[in-house]
């Protein structure tokens, strides 16, 4: 990433946050909730884990009988891949699961078993995202890629049929992950001495990446394909749906949140880096909720149906977003500040592929 400074506006309503913030805590406390998983959210991760590793022991280890039997349970584990990173991981790696550390780096630790590094994802969405969201090259999530995300990323002709091209590289993008993408990332920040922050060497973060990579692919192809009577292609071609069914709702149910109509981009371009509004603030301009009426939606992206109320507080775990939303919605209107919703997800991805379409145009 860019090391431009990023200074907010420390003086923008700066009462805004201490106040939904006070009336978030008072809700906890009032009502003698805790922040943390509650036991649906601990009945849920085991749902989810089982949904993941049966489908993948049962092709290793079961009697699959036919071809659609095989193919239905690389599906399944693809499903099982969504909710790990969706709603396990996710809270964990933000310190929203418990109070103890251990069990949030447990969990957290979740995503190394789909193939990913849990310290590089910390660094890039804890750090990068949430703290410069929607700020080019800042936001780790609106990188210049062949994707357009933002009005203030370079124009290229290419662009113009992004909104036709899109949903193939979010289908493709775990590959990308499990691939390369960690090791590009490791070596970006341990130039910036970023592994530190997280209590890891350099030489340590780079072996844990490597022993993930050494594990993840022989578990979760070779042994499949040598335990398979169908053949290695029909394996393979099932290790592929299984990653394209999760690379592309991992997408769908994170990118419209940040990418659509109404969102608001920002770029740091001078010395100074100081931007427009507070930090809470700038959370609200650059984030919308959707489908907050759909109990379905809500469970199964792991509340971040929910982005505004998870941008301001994000150490709170995703099943207690519908109740804390009402009060960050009221709040929101007391100061006169935009809180975005669409009112089902189909309205969401519409703002999403509208935007990618407008910004194909050079004139967006």
């Amino acid at each position: 990433m860019e090391s431009n400074r990023v200074v907010f506006n420390q003086q923008q309503q700066p009462e805004f946050f201490q106040l939904v913030t006070k009336r978030v805590n008072d809700y906890f406390q009032e009502n003698g909730k805790s922040r943390y998983a509650n036991l649906g959210m601990k009945l849920k991760s085991v749902i989810i884990l089982l949904l993941y590793f049966i489908p993948l022991c049962y092709l290793i280890f079961g009697d699959v009988t036919g071809l659609a039997m095989q193919y239905g349970l690389w599906a399944l584990a693809g499903l099982g891949m969504v909710g790990i990173g969706l709603t396990i991981m996710h809270d964990a790696n933000h310190g929203a699961y418990s109070s103890k550390k251990w069990i949030n780096n447990m969990m957290g630790g979740t995503l190394n078993l789909v193939g990913a590094y849990n310290i590089n994802w910390k660094i890039q969405h804890n750090v990068f995202h949430h703290t410069y969201t929607n700020i080019l090259g800042q936001d780790e999530d609106i990188r210049k890629t062949i994707i357009r995300f933002t009005p203030k990323h370079p124009y290229k002709a290419m662009h113009r049929f992004q909104w036709l091209y899109t949903s193939l590289l979010y289908m493709i993008f775990p590959f990308v992950w499990i691939l390369s993408k960690d090791f590009e990332q490791y070596s970006r920040y341990s130039k910036q001495g970023l592994y530190q922050r997280m209590g890891r060497s350099n030489r340590q973060a780079l072996i844990e990446i490597w022993v993930i990579k050494l594990l993840y692919w022989p578990t979760t192809l070779l042994l499949p394909i040598y335990a398979s009577q169908f053949g290695y292609g029909h394996t393979i071609a099932g290790f592929f749906m299984h990653h394209f069914i999760s690379g592309i709702i991992l997408a769908l149910a994170t990118q419209p949140a940040h990418v659509g109509e109404d969102m608001e981009y920002f770029a740091s371009t001078d010395n100074n880096g100081n931007m427009e509004n507070s930090w809470a603030i700038h959370q609200i301009k650059t984030t919308a909720n959707f489908a907050e009426k759909s109990p379905l939606i809500t469970w199964c992206f792991g509340g971040l149906n929910y982005q505004i109320e998870h941008h301001l507080f994000p150490t709170v775990c995703h099943v207690h977003y519908p109740e804390i939303s009402k009060i960050v919605r009221a709040t929101c209107s007391e100061f006169n500040l935009p809180y975005k919703s669409h009112r089902t997800f189909f309205d969401a991805l519409v703002s999403h592929y509208g935007q990618l379409r407008r910004l194909g145009f050079k004139a967006a």
